[in-house]
């Protein structure tokens, strides 16, 4: 296994060891396996996304929303900083 997702509402999984740009990985999602080639280079402890996510929505991680998508991110893509904007301390996305 490559990489982890815990619940069905996630939209990125966590690396669980270092991986390289174009190899491709299998992640266990909602009782199926997905095979994803990776678009970057992505770190151990790090996300990609395992679908479509367009800019304005939400990313999900361990079934908790963790920030907006800032632009639109392919699946494999490298999900970080540099497209996606954190809930946490944001006063426009505070509940």
């Amino acid at each position: 296994m490559d990489a982890i997702v815990f619940s069905k509402k996630d939209n990125v999984a966590t690396a669980i060891k270092n991986l390289s740009k174009d190899q491709e990985v299998l992640v266990n999602f909602e009782n199926t396996t997905l095979k994803i080639k990776l678009n970057h280079d992505i770190p151990f402890g790090h996300k990609f996304a395992i679908k479509d996510i367009k800019k304005e929505s939400e990313v999900f991680k361990y079934g908790e929303p963790i920030g907006i998508a800032t632009q639109d991110i392919k699946t494999g893509d490298y999900v970080h900083v540099h497209n996606v904007s954190g809930k946490r301390g944001v006063r426009r996305y505070t509940t």
